[in-house]
């Protein structure tokens, strides 16, 4: 009975790791629960209330149906707050060679970056910059986490509301 009960704790911390290893760091996604309300136009309600970031399939630097629908509302939000600039960082998983990953995320912020343009984002207030493998939200040897690491992150850089 103790060693049923001493597996079971075991793997109980197990699972308990696991999760908080390939936890993402950025816990308010659009649609959110917070008790304090976004400021129209400021960085919180861009990543609150529009989602600032989208995930790519392995591999690839084309844009999801969720990706599509993630970005025409972040363009959206610019058409509305016309002096924002933003910076569009790709990124990839830990998989392939460094060079392979830094290429990879290059095309996945210029995918970003030429759909925000073709809803009607002037390009001159799109900046792009690719990290491959070298800045992971989520650390693990698995699909759960290599998933939250395709990605490229829309930032505010300059003209949002404190």
């Amino acid at each position: 009975m103790i060693r049923l009960t001493a597996l079971r704790a075991v793997v109980v911390g197990l699972a308990l790791v696991a999760l908080v290893a390939c936890e993402s760091t950025n816990t308010e996604q659009p649609g959110a629960v917070n008790a304090e309300p976004a400021t129209p136009g400021s960085e919180r309600d861009f990543i609150v209330n529009v989602g600032d970031r989208v995930f790519f399939l392995t591999d690839t630097a084309t844009l999801t149906d969720a990706a599509r629908e993630t970005l025409r509302r972040q363009a959206a939000w610019l058409k509305l707050y016309p002096n924002v600039r933003i910076q569009v960082e790709g990124h990839a998983d830990e998989r392939g060679t460094r060079e392979y990953n830094i290429a990879l995320s290059a095309r996945r912020g210029n995918t970003t970056k030429a759909f925000l343009v073709s809803q009607g984002i002037n390009p001159a207030r799109v900046d792009t910059i690719s990290y491959g493998k070298e800045r992971p939200v989520a650390l693990c040897d698995a699909e759960s986490c290599w998933s939250q690491n395709r990605r490229s992150v829309t930032l505010l850089t300059s003209g949002a509301q404190s």
